[in-house]
């Protein structure tokens, strides 16, 4: 027989006063269902979701989205020639379709009008997981960076997929034939094939119709994609590089200094497997000759963007770099031990030499990754953000950690009790939807462990007497008192189906609606149906 504690109240909260208080459970409980609110609706979100319901079947989750549409980075980040990748949302529909699972699409966190709080949301809920994603991307921050021509690559891709934060951008991709894309992981080579793609192949993806229109008018043939390190340090993958390199009509122009003293490690076969196969790759080149080429690309090494230039202070000229060298000699680094060399490369670190260079172009991308940010609200939760690495803290296995709380439960000390997180938000920026999956694995099954063993979840006064949550019909009746148009699962298929019926009328998939107003257009078309 389960004996309950005496309730426990967040140090934090009290620091907020009476009203903002929360307390937390102790009791291990499998008499009732567990109530889960995830915050976001991305790959993260939904694999977290698909876990849990798999470790603890009557588990009830709801998920707020602030668009209307699910999916995340997997709707507007993944590149529209990656159909394949894209394929993975398929998976995530099986979790929507399951009876305990609700989605609320069109409903933004926040304090202010229109925005739902998170303090409106924990009372009816035993835990809470953020599974929101990186929404900025990194600023350079160097002379110039606002002039106009200078783009975030984040906001092309974001453009060019319909997302409707960026339907407004309109790039201009006619002031010359030469573009900079500094940054050289898999979102700077995307960038990099949107704009030299043939545009015959994008009319078949779910390239949106307004960016093939643009892509039309292009003047761009040339993209040189330039990184502050070297070829066996930059983040870009095989599989991103060869799309490239046999892109048809499009050739590569090697770099200037030349392969080897770029690489410096003779032979070849010296290096770790990976990395061999990248140099291979790279000195091979493009399957089409550069005298045959319609367009090209170039990859530049050893270059740290310093400025973004102009004669009229108005639009980008050119970008100047300052010339960087290797810290230290890249052969010393060869042990013949695979995983040393592999890590011992990919860390090897660079230096400024003083020397600068100057590349003329009219266009630049700056594309050096994402970056998450505090929700609105999250002091008043309890919940920590580490604002230098862009994540929320947690101990790995995704319980939300503050170091100013003392022992927080059985399982971990500084948990704040039924604080979760899961994807970018709590391990940075990186990796692909496979690492995710992974990640957001492990949280889940770390909120079933909790929940069977009795770690401390959120409790509040508004659950029912049993101690079951008031969950979606709960929250519900804020969102509605908030004025709140909700967008439910049952909603959404009637905007998915009418981007299919657009898309076949232009021989593709889908032609995504990029404005917020035009998806609640089409559903007041369907009628005001509820099916939450």
């Amino acid at each position: 027989m389960l004996v309950r504690r005496a309730p426990w109240v967040c140090q934090t909260c009290r620091h907020h006063g009476p009203s903002a208080s929360r307390t937390y459970s102790t009791a291990a409980t499998r008499q009732r269902p567990i109530h889960v609110a995830i915050i976001g609706s991305g790959p993260a979100g939904f694999y977290s979701a698909y876990r849990l319901l798999k470790k603890l079947p009557d588990a009830r989750i709801d998920m707020f989205e602030h668009l209307p549409v699910p999916y995340g980075l997997v709707r507007y980040g993944v590149a529209p020639d990656h159909p394949d990748v894209k394929k993975s949302a398929e998976t995530l529909v099986d979790v929507a379709k399951h009876g305990h699972f609700n989605f609320a699409g069109n409903v933004p966190i926040g304090n202010d009008p229109g925005c739902l709080p998170l303090t409106s949301i924990a009372p009816y809920y035993d835990a809470l997981l953020f599974a929101y994603g990186a929404s900025r991307d990194k600023k350079l921050d160097i002379p110039g960076e606002d002039l106009k021509g200078v783009l975030s690559a984040r906001a092309f891709v974001g453009w060019y997929n319909g997302l409707p934060e960026y339907a407004d951008l309109d790039p201009d991709l006619t002031g010359g034939d030469t573009a900079v894309v500094i940054g050289q992981g898999n979102v700077a080579l995307d960038v990099t094939r949107m704009l030299l793609a043939p545009l015959d192949e994008l009319r078949k993806t779910d390239l949106t119709e307004h960016a093939i229109d643009t892509l039309s008018r292009s003047r761009v043939n040339n993209v040189k994609v330039i990184g502050r390190r070297g070829p066996l340090q930059a983040p870009y993958t095989i599989k991103e590089l060869r799309e490239l390199m046999q892109m048809r009509s499009l050739g590569f122009a090697p770099p200037p200094e030349g392969w080897d003293k770029l690489i410096r490690v003779e032979p070849r076969k010296r290096l770790p497997r990976q990395l061999k196969r990248i140099a291979e790759l790279l000195e091979k080149g493009s399957t089409t000759p550069m005298q045959e080429a319609e367009k090209a690309w170039q990859l530049g090494y050893l270059r740290a963007p310093a400025a973004f230039l102009s004669s009229n202070n108005e639009q980008l000229e050119a970008v100047g770099f300052e010339q960087q060298e290797y810290d230290s000699p890249v052969s010393d680094l060869i042990t013949g031990d695979a995983p040393t060399d592999l890590n011992g490369l990919r860390g090897l670190r660079v230096r400024s030499t003083g020397a600068k260079s100057l590349v003329h172009a009219h266009l630049a991308f700056r594309s050096v990754g994402y970056q998450s940010t505090p929700l609105e609200g999250f002091g008043d939760i309890g919940v920590p953000f580490d604002q230098a690495r862009g994540i929320i803290p947690n101990d790995r296995w995704g319980r939300v950690i503050s170091p100013s709380k003392g022992p927080a439960g059985p399982l971990t000390a500084g948990h704040v009790p039924g604080m979760y997180c899961a994807g970018w938000v709590k391990r940075g920026p990186t990796g692909v939807i496979a690492s995710t999956l992974d990640d957001a694995f492990t949280t889940a099954d770390i909120i079933a462990k909790d929940w069977e063993e009795g770690t401390r979840f959120l409790s509040s006064p508004d659950g029912d007497a049993d101690g079951t949550k008031g969950g979606w019909t709960a929250v519900k009746r804020e969102i509605q008192r908030r004025g709140i148009r909700s967008v439910s699962w049952y909603e959404w298929e009637k905007i998915d189906a009418e981007e299919r019926r657009r898309g076949q009328l232009r021989g593709k998939e889908r032609e995504k609606i990029r404005r917020v107003s035009e998806m609640l257009a089409v559903l007041d078309g369907y009628g005001r149906t509820s099916y939450m």
